[in-house]
């Protein structure tokens, strides 16, 4: 049986501060794992979700590794192949992030490893708690203290024994805020969200999310790094 496990990384904004989150789903109960970097990238931070995620195994564990990165799935499952063939090069040159990529082959070759893309931000547990993980990471990097609200997570094992289900609990009614926003605002919104391949509505909650966990001292060091125009790692 395979261990499901969860990998999430980002950084905000890109590059800069970064975070990754892991979630094992053990038989004996859930793992969380983060970290950060001050200055790193997204394909990075989701890499290294991944490398620590693995790292966490014996070799000959059988895992089924979910993941939100195409990047990071395709490179494992399509394109390492190919660049180790070349040199690791690609037909533009050498392959970025080849450290991170080069670890996370070997580390894969010596463990029974599925990986399974899923999609970001879509309702599944533990890729959403492996993101909050991540959000944690980020504040790690940033030197912030760690948000007392982000728990342990209770999320048990899958358990395909279990004749049904129990029913969930009864949950309140969703209740809404409405925030006015300024033309200029919503156009830039609705941009970004097309970028992202999502809606303005869920990009919009993303990033409130993201404001959220950092608090006012992440804002302001993420203003100070912005000002100062670090560079990308």
């Amino acid at each position: 049986m395979r261990t499901i496990v969860y990998a999430d990384g980002g950084c905000d904004p890109n590059p800069g501060p970064g975070g990754w989150g892991v979630v094992i789903q053990a038989p004996e109960g859930p793992v969380e794992l983060c970290g950060g970097d001050p200055q790193s990238t997204n394909n990075r931070m989701e890499l290294t979700a991944a490398i620590r995620a693995l790292e966490h195994f014996p070799e000959g564990a059988a895992i089924e590794m979910r993941c939100d990165s195409q990047y990071v799935v395709k490179s494992v499952t399509e394109w390492i192949r190919g660049w180790k063939l070349k040199g690791w090069r690609t037909t533009t040159g050498p392959v970025k992030n080849v450290e991170l990529m080069q670890r996370l082959d070997e580390l894969a070759a010596r463990r029974d490893v599925r990986w399974v893309w899923v999609k970001g931000h879509a309702g599944e547990a533990g890729n959403e708690r492996a993101d909050r993980l991540a959000a944690q990471g980020r504040r790690q990097a940033l030197g912030l203290a760690p948000r007392t609200d982000i728990a342990p997570a209770r999320m048990p094992a899958p358990s395909p024994a279990a004749a049904a289900p129990a029913a969930p609990p009864a949950e309140p009614a969703p209740r809404g805020t409405a925030i006015p926003v300024d033309g200029a605002l919503g156009l830039r919104l609705a941009r970004a969200a097309k970028q992202a391949g999502t809606t303005p509505q869920a990009y919009a909650d993303e990033v409130l999310r993201l404001t959220l966990d950092l608090g006012p001292e992440g804002l302001a060091l993420l203003r100070e790094a912005k000002a100062r125009k670090l560079p990308a790692a």
